[in-house]
């Protein structure tokens, strides 16, 4: 196989009140197909593999101004960077995506245990290790960005900045809160194919942009466990922010959508103000700016990291 190319540029059943809108919505890569110049392989680590797109700047060798670690959200996968890996590659950045334990390409054990947070952090130390370019610069998207801050809080000195993206400082929304309900009820009683079923009837999608049988796929995919272990993390999770802020000196940006159901945007500007943080908005996103505008979002991590 070529190596990667040089990148240049049933029981379980809706009330009325749980309709569309009301399911968790999952994200949309634009493509599951890597940009030419991206490898997909198993990184080994000493938490065992996980899948990775790696995608590297022209020329080879170790990159000139850094590596990134991106850490995708709930229900997600590391192709949902798939449209930044390019034009970050193209900047200069080697990008690792990866999937987490449990999710997508990644496998994971049955046991809900397996995806505390603690744990997941030190995959993500173990992660940022195994690429070899430490320190990294850090990105997480959602739940990702929950398990990168508490990655960092275990151990600073693998990470050259964290972006916190549309990941706020504490549990999610309430009306989140309720979908995430739903969905671990859902799983307590159906098969993930049954709950995917059950998702697309009420929850069709949109716009017809992305392959649904990648994203079916990608759903099968996902250890249950881990879906269950990590939303109830998500409606749980407390405060850190303050124990964030007291990290030793490490640069960090808080970057968002406009819009974001998940985490309101006043909140995420206290949050970024709570931190010292650079705060970018980025103009008609919403809770995926990696998705809905991955051009201005990616020059946004270019110039933070440019900075650091």
């Amino acid at each position: 196989m070529a190596g990667p190319q040089p990148c240049q540029g049933g029981p379980w059943t809706a009330t009325s009140a749980e309709r569309p809108g009301n399911l968790v919505r999952m994200s949309r890569p634009p493509t599951f197909r890597p940009p030419a110049c991206a490898r997909a392989y198993a990184l080994r680590t000493s938490r065992g593999d996980f899948a990775v797109l790696d995608a590297e700047p022209a020329g080879g060798g170790r990159p000139s101004r850094g590596t990134a670690l991106l850490l995708p959200g709930y229900t997600g996968s590391k192709e949902d960077f798939i449209a930044l890996l390019e034009p970050l590659a193209a900047a200069g950045f080697r990008a690792v995506a990866v999937d987490g334990r449990g999710q997508y390409e990644s496998d994971g054990p049955d046991d809900e245990s397996a995806y505390a947070q603690s744990e997941l952090a030190r995959d993500v130390l173990a992660q940022a290790e195994a690429i070899g370019d430490a320190p990294v610069h850090l990105v997480g998207h959602s739940l990702g960005g929950q398990i990168a801050r508490a990655a960092v809080l275990l151990d600073v000195r693998p990470f050259r900045t964290l972006t916190l993206m549309s990941s706020g400082p504490a549990r999610i929304s309430p009306a989140q809160q309720h979908k995430v309900k739903l969905l671990g009820d859902a799983l307590a009683v159906m098969e993930m194919g049954e709950v995917w079923e059950a998702m697309q009837a009420l929850d069709p999608p949109e716009e017809a942009t992305t392959d649904g049988e990648e994203l079916r796929r990608r759903w099968l995919r996902h250890r249950p466990a881990q879906l269950l272990a990590t939303g109830r993390q998500l409606t749980v999770e407390p405060d850190r922010v303050d124990e964030l802020a007291a990290v030793g000196p490490l640069p960090m940006h808080v970057l968002s959508g406009e819009r974001d159901d998940t985490w309101p945007v006043p909140l995420l500007d206290e949050m970024a103000v709570r931190l010292g943080a650079l705060r970018t908005v980025v103009e008609g996103a919403e809770h995926s700016p990696n998705t809905d505008r991955p051009a201005p979002t990616a020059a946004a991590l270019v110039d933070f990291w440019s900075r650091n």
